[in-house]
C-alpha cells in the first residue's frame, strides 16, 4: 500500500488508483496536484510532481460516458414513472431539460478526470 503522494512505478499503476484520483480532479500520477486548470482543460503538467498529463488524449470518451451514465441513471428509470406520461410534454421538458443539463455539466469533469486516470493506469503511450 502506498503512503502519501509517492507515485507508483510504471509496472505498479493501479486502475482503481488512477480512476479515483482522476475523478477527484487530482493528478493521477501523484494524487496531490490539480488535474484541471479550467473547467475541462487538463493542466499540461502537474504543479506538484511535474508529470506530463497532456499526453493522455481524452477526446470523445468523456462526453460519451457522461451521456451513457445520465441516460441510464435518470432517463431510463424516469420512463417507468406514470406522471411522465400523464403530464403535458411542455411541463415535463421544462423540469427535465434544466435538470439533465446541470447533471451532465456536473458529471463531465468527473468522468473526464476518470478517463485520464484510466489512461494513466494502462500506460497509454503519447500520441504521435
Amino acid at each position: 500500500m502506498m503512503s502519501g503522494p509517492a507515485a507508483p512505478g510504471p509496472g505498479r499503476r493501479s486502475l482503481w488508483t488512477g480512476l479515483s484520483r482522476g475523478a477527484r480532479g487530482h493528478c493521477p500520477h501523484c494524487g496531490v496536484g490539480r488535474l484541471f486548470r479550467a473547467y475541462l482543460k487538463i493542466a499540461p503538467t502537474c504543479a506538484v510532481c511535474g508529470h506530463d498529463n497532456d499526453q493522455y488524449p481524452a477526446d470523445d470518451a468523456p462526453p460519451y460516458f457522461t451521456i451513457f451514465i445520465v441516460g441510464h441513471l435518470v432517463i431510463a428509470p424516469l420512463l417507468t414513472f406514470r406522471f411522465i406520461w400523464s403530464l403535458p410534454p411542455a411541463q415535463v421538458l421544462a423540469v427535465l431539460l434544466p435538470t439533465l443539463t446541470v447533471l451532465t455539466l456536473a458529471l463531465l469533469p468527473v468522468v473526464k478526470g476518470g478517463v485520464v486516470g484510466v489512461l494513466w493506469a494502462v500506460g497509454k503511450p503519447p500520441a504521435a
